[in-house]
């Protein structure tokens, strides 16, 4: 996934990256600072999957930096501008600045491995912001306009042109990767009826199978005696 940059104080909006730095993820090593064990110790070996807390924390202090971020974009911005003249038009600019830092290679229609997934060799085509992280960071920005106090139905994230605008570039970056974002839907498991039941069933069916020869009638009232 690619980073989203940090702005630093007293940057243009519009400047290159010497005054900026990269918001890496956190880092996966908070296990090795947890103390009182010592060397004569078992130690467990790690779970391999993260529990909801941990989850929950590293979405929160994403979210708590993206908007940090967003903020700086805005003082920064030439003329300044306010949270709440913020619109989402303000939203596209600041996706589009984001674009400089991204590490995906997106190919251009004159390319040869335009559309193809895997490139057998480089090519001059621009480095953008991958749709996933894009989409991810506007939905992180979204709720965080709304716990800082912003209503719903003013949210700049939330506008008509910033969700046309994350469709077109996935829709783009899907063509030109050779890759598909569309969602693969879960196939319902059929259900499977038990062994007794299925049993009793076909004894059922058996009991009213017709003989040959015999009208119904007849049947019937065999099996009714």
């Amino acid at each position: 996934m690619d980073m989203i940059p940090q702005l630093m104080e007293g940057s243009s909006a519009y400047a290159g990256a010497t005054n900026l730095s990269i918001i890496a993820n956190i880092s996966s090593s908070s296990s090795s600072s947890v103390t009182g064990t010592t060397s004569a110790e078992t130690t467990q070996p790690p779970s391999s999957t993260s529990s909801p807390s941990a989850n929950s924390s590293r979405y929160e202090n994403q979210k708590r930096r993206d908007w940090n971020t967003f903020g700086q974009y805005l003082r920064n911005h030439r003329p300044p501008l306010s949270l709440s003249r913020c619109s989402g038009a303000h939203v596209l600019e600041f996706l589009r600045y984001l674009d400089q830092f991204g590490k995906t290679k997106v190919h251009t229609t004159v390319c040869h491995f335009y559309g193809h997934p895997n490139p057998p060799a480089p090519c001059p085509c621009p480095l953008r912001q991958a749709w996933g992280s894009l989409d991810a960071l506007i939905g992180r920005l979204r709720a965080a306009f709304e716990e800082n106090g912003g209503k719903p139905e003013t949210n700049p994230f939330g506008a008509r042109a910033v969700r046309l605008y994350l469709r077109e570039v996935r829709d783009m970056q899907s063509k030109a990767r050779g890759v598909s974002y569309e969602k693969k839907k879960r196939k319902r498991p059929l259900p499977q009826l038990s062994s007794n039941s299925s049993s009793s069933a076909v004894a059922s069916h058996q009991q009213f199978q017709m003989l040959p020869g015999t009208s119904s009638t007849t049947q019937i009232l065999k099996f009714d005696k």
